[in-house]
């Protein structure tokens, strides 16, 4: 069963999904784009337990922090190259803008388009202000659209492989193996998310509501 987000406005999320976000992707399959899915994640220094069957009752090692390590992440839609941005506290404006210069200066043959969603720090004036200096397109999601994020995914993915059912007694140990499995995005884990993360987006056009 798929969650539907409470507020999420259907016609508007497949409006944007067959008029913008479709034809953005063709541009970027057909090499004339580079084309970025932007979001942010908050990794806290907390158990992430996944499943596990046992006859028996097993006790999991959990860190007592609350140590947080926070990822603006870039996704390109196509190679699945991740530009990161991080903090070991919290994503701001100035992050966002730092991630748009990150993206200018590696990626110039090519005229780039980034899609995020409505957060404040990232629809705000000085965000678009450094768009249009360094040329770059941002393309905002409807509101309560992660359905159509395809970075979204990617969370997911670092979650299950860095995280869930481990334990990591420092937070250097916790913030590394988030960086490292990042960082293998477009090589060890290529072949995985080339599956994953394809730019197909669920439409909850005929999505049936359960009371």
């Amino acid at each position: 069963m798929k969650q539907i987000p409470v507020k999420a406005d259907i016609e508007a999320q497949e409006t944007f999904k067959t008029e913008i976000l479709e034809p953005l992707v063709e541009q970027a399959q057909a090499g004339t784009i580079h084309l970025f899915f932007v979001d942010a994640a908050h990794f806290v220094m907390l158990p992430f337990l996944g499943y596990l069957y046992s006859l028996t009752v097993r006790f999991i090692k959990a860190a007592s922090g609350r140590q947080r390590f926070s990822v603006l992440g870039a996704l390109n839609a196509i190679t699945k190259e991740v530009v990161t941005i991080t903090d070991h506290g919290y994503i701001n404006a100035i992050s966002v803008c730092a991630l748009l210069k990150k993206l200018h200066d590696s990626f110039q043959k090519l005229p780039i388009v980034v899609i995020m969603d409505n957060a404040r720090y990232q629809r705000c004036a000085i965000v678009e202000e450094t768009a249009e200096k360094f040329g770059i397109r941002i393309v905002f999601l409807p509101a309560y659209s992660p359905n159509l994020n395809l970075i979204e995914r990617l969370w997911k993915f670092v979650k299950k492989k860095a995280l869930y059912n481990q334990y990591y007694a420092r937070y250097e140990q916790f913030h590394e193996a988030i960086s490292n499995c990042l960082h293998q995005t477009s090589t060890t884990y290529k072949q995985d998310l080339d599956t994953l993360l394809v730019a197909k987006f669920q439409s909850f056009k005929n999505a049936t509501i359960q009371p």
